[in-house]
């Protein structure tokens, strides 16, 4: 029996203190605006970035069972982490 390679996509999300009411279709916020929230995505299998709007930049994660993450951050947020990324290749075994 031949192998069967199987990709596992994991989209991990956490909310605190989230409570909606859903009412004739629509969702309304219910209780104190203290809600937060957390989004992580492993096994990412394509990364972009693009324009959002006139000052931002848009960075997409998508997994290949169509979980998708996008983050919009301000260039100078872009810079910091390109910093990081480039820190990384010269100091971290992760890029040999």
């Amino acid at each position: 029996m031949p192998a069967v390679a199987v990709a596992v996509a994991m989209l991990a999300l956490s909310i605190e203190d989230f409570l909606v009411e859903l009412k004739d279709g629509s969702i309304k916020n219910v209780g104190p605006a203290t809600k937060s929230a957390s989004a992580k995505l492993f096994d990412v299998e394509s990364a972009e970035a693009r324009e959002f709007g006139d000052k931002r930049v848009k960075l997409v994660f998508a997994d290949d069972e169509g979980n998708e993450v996008e983050v919009a951050l301000f260039p100078e947020h872009v810079r910091a982490i390109v910093d990081d990324v480039e820190a990384l290749e010269a100091d971290s075994p992760v890029f040999e």
